[in-house]
């Protein structure tokens, strides 16, 4: 069959085009490709080619289907997965494969996100990561991957009793957590899940230096929601204060923080969440860094007397992905809180290839239709002359300014989707 996708052919080098998918196998399933968040990983992707370590040195002549964070409708499934998959249903995936570098949106010919429809290959399937899925939404399916590293982070945390070898995995219930640079939309997802965890902090202290990035966070997450969730929240702007690390202290009274997660790859800001560590206290190096020889000073007195340590945790397992989608559902988690823009497939290479030039957060695609990638706060501006943006500002607007099942509802009827 022809679909419509965006495929990576080298460094800098992709292309929305219409390719042949071949028919499935009997140990295969065929999906329609309803949304994709684009990922800043793709972009990483996108900048090194074949020498990214999860893409094949043959990809000049045998492209891959860029984007990871997808879901959709099953379409057909192969005899082997009969009586477990069902055409018709809602799919969700978990992108990071077990036991191999592998992955979709990075590896396979006829496998990844930015496309109409793509083939689930029999290895991904046996190692279950896909699953149907019974939400409203799509998009809150989609951002179930960036959710689930965010929850992925807080599962890698440990604190430990003196003298005893015994892990305790997670962040540190009662605890403070720090969230350096975490008024985008990862530190959101990691904020908005904070206040869910079952080892609910004392504290979680969010800092940025961008002033419109903290109006907005305080804006979709508010201190007083975590206040009726028992969470007591800060944003605080580190570039207004003459001694950040002394001043943040002070909000824990001054013995520091259990939990901090460093979510730019920033050598100062890493240092400063070193700096800020409590006894026994984990500080998680959240961020991916494009440099192979990022690097920063730790301060390892502290680790060898107050039990510091340095870990770093990238992704989330199909067990975070599926409590990120079980939570998304029921309400006890806003993954929207993560989308800032919104786009058809037609968007997606020029997005891809600026995205970090772009402002704002998660930008959400819908690979069936075609349209400008276009931020949510301008939906207002842009109804003054089309009606149809002006009734999805209204809608958005009755949900803070967030995206929403409302919202993508709207998108499907007026592009003729049926979903």
């Amino acid at each position: 069959m022809k679909v419509r996708g965006v495929r990576l052919y080298g460094v800098n080098d992709i292309r929305l085009e219409e390719f042949e998918l071949p028919e499935i196998k009997e140990d295969e399933i065929l999906v329609k490709v309803v949304s994709d968040s684009i990922c800043m990983s793709t972009w990483k992707m996108v900048q090194a080619g074949k020498n990214h370590k999860r893409v094949p040195e043959n990809v000049a002549e045998h492209p891959v289907i860029i984007g990871h964070e997808f879901t959709g409708d099953i379409v057909k499934v192969g005899s082997k997965w009969k009586d477990q998959f069902h055409e018709g249903k809602k799919f969700a995936q978990q992108p990071a494969i077990p036991g191999q570098m592998e992955s979709p949106g990075y590896s396979y010919e006829y496998f990844g996100g930015a496309a109409t429809y793509c083939i689930f290959p029999n290895d991904v399937i046996e190692k279950g990561c896909i699953w149907e899925y019974e939400g409203d939404s799509y998009f809150e399916a989609s951002l179930g991957e960036p959710m689930s590293c965010c929850i992925g982070g807080y599962h890698s945390n440990y604190h430990c009793e003196h003298l005893s070898y015994e892990h305790k995995m997670g962040t540190l219930e009662g605890g403070d957590i720090l969230i350096l640079g975490g008024c985008g939309p990862m530190g959101l997802g990691a904020v908005s899940y904070g206040l869910t965890f079952e080892n609910k902090p004392k504290r979680i202290v969010v800092t940025d230096i961008n002033e419109a990035k903290i109006a907005r966070a305080k804006e979709v997450i508010p201190e007083s929601e975590a206040a009726e969730k028992g969470v007591e929240l800060h944003y605080v702007n580190t570039a207004n204060m003459e001694d950040p690390v002394a001043e943040l202290k002070a909000i824990t009274g001054g013995k520091g923080y259990s939990d901090v997660f460093v979510y730019a790859p920033v050598k100062s800001i890493a240092e400063m969440g070193n700096k800020l560590l409590a006894e026994d206290g984990c500080m998680n190096f959240f961020a991916g860094p494009t440099d192979t020889q990022f690097s920063a000073n730790m301060n390892l007195y502290d680790c060898h007397y107050a039990r510091t340590k340095i870990m770093g945790s990238t992704g989330g397992n199909t067990d975070d992905m599926k409590e990120a989608i079980e939570k998304s559902a029921k309400g006890l988690i806003n993954s929207a809180v993560m989308v800032t823009h919104v786009g058809g497939m037609d968007s997606i290479v020029e997005t891809t290839k600026n995205l970090p030039n772009i402002p704002g957060g998660k930008k959400l695609t819908y690979t069936q239709f075609d349209m400008p990638m276009t931020a949510i706060e301008d939906f207002g501006k842009l109804g003054e002359k089309d009606p149809f943006y002006k009734e999805l500002d209204e809608c958005c607007k009755k949900h803070k300014g967030l995206w929403s099942k409302e919202a993508e509802d709207l998108l499907f009827e007026h592009f003729g989707v049926k979903a």
